[in-house]
């Protein structure tokens, strides 16, 4: 609500700025420590403790924020667009305001100490109530608190309710043998290519996020997908996170894509031209889940020497993906030079 007007003030088109900010946002997903629920249903169905989940999706949760913010960065110049002075740095900010970070952080920890994420939120909410007590403007009051915990049992009620439906479907799926019939079908049908196979999945996933949430799109997609990408030698973990990171497409991918036309109007620009504009924001949605499935190291999977190859080959051909995909490479042709 106030991104958007900012971008356009700076000078940013209404469908570019209507664009940005859903693909930055849906980065939101994949951040640690909160990954919204599918974080926590991946530690169920996978096994792993969510401390070991937030340290496979941090590296390649930063590499989808670089390639937006290198995508912006470019288009910025391309546009002769350059940034406004704040009257206050970041760290002027932080200094009066650091203690805001505190709730995050002492949920972060406990995670990170092999607490439950019940246990971690719990703490987290305390740790809340004592931090808006620093400022009178920000003290809750039990009127407040009952507010805030009647809209916390609405949201979880429609989670809650969601993932009880197709826990009864995964029942099925898993206990008739259907899930390694489905997984079957995927292999044969992408030729045994894992290529194809996660192109599938992102099809599958697109088809799903249009009728239901995310979150209900990765686990029906999980329960069939998951068993198929192992089978072609992708280790669980990197298979799951294929399939959560795809099951976030329909959000930005037309003809669907809720999160852009939401984007579009705020920013009142034509529907059609943010819905594109935010696909190409948001084009590490689709390299992050080929780089999980290819290279190793970017789930932490191999030799410390292998995992910091990758890093370093996945940052530089992030940029330049990026970078490629800004058009800006094309200014050369006309002879226009971009802002510095």
């Amino acid at each position: 609500a106030f991104t958007i007007p900012m971008m356009k003030k700076a000078g940013f088109k209404p469908h570019m700025a209507g664009g940005i900010e859903p693909a930055a946002s849906i980065g939101g997903m994949f951040m640690p420590p909160i990954m919204g629920a599918g974080g926590f249903i991946m530690a169920e169905l996978t096994g792993e403790p969510y401390s070991r989940i937030m340290l496979v999706a941090l590296f390649p949760a930063l590499m989808y924020f670089f390639s937006v913010f290198v995508m912006v960065h470019y288009e910025a110049k391309k546009l002769n667009i350059v940034g406004e002075k704040s009257e206050h740095s970041p760290m002027e900010i932080f200094k009066k305001e650091w203690y805001y970070t505190i709730p995050l952080v002492v949920i972060t920890i406990f995670m990170l100490y092999g607490y439950s994420p019940g246990y971690a939120a719990i703490l987290g909410l305390i740790s809340c109530i004592a931090v808006a007590w620093v400022r009178k403007e920000t003290r809750i009051g039990p009127k407040e608190f009952l507010e805030a915990a009647r809209n916390g049992a609405e949201s979880s009620l429609k989670i809650g309710a969601t993932v009880g439906v197709i826990g009864i479907i995964i029942g099925v799926l898993t206990y008739s043998g259907l899930v390694l019939t489905f997984a079957d079908i995927v292999i044969e049908l992408a030729g045994g290519s894992l290529l194809m196979t996660i192109v599938l999945i992102a099809l599958a996933s697109l088809v799903l996020g249009m009728g239901v949430p995310v979150t209900a799109a990765y686990l029906i997609t999980a329960v069939v997908a998951v068993p198929a990408l192992t089978h072609l030698g992708v280790n669980q973990l990197a298979a799951h996170m294929i399939v959560y990171w795809l099951s976030q497409d329909s959000n930005i991918t037309p003809p669907v894509c809720i999160a852009a036309f939401a984007g579009a109007t705020i920013a009142k620009a034509n529907m059609w031209k943010t819905a594109f504009s935010a696909f190409k924001f948001a084009k590490f949605l689709y390299l992050g889940p080929l780089l999980f499935g290819f290279v190793p190291g970017f789930s932490l999977d191999g030799t410390t020497m292998d995992i910091i190859k990758a890093f370093v080959f996945i940052l530089f051909g992030t940029w330049l993906y990026s970078y490629l995909l800004s058009g800006i490479w094309l200014q050369s042709w006309f002879g226009r030079k971009p802002a510095t």
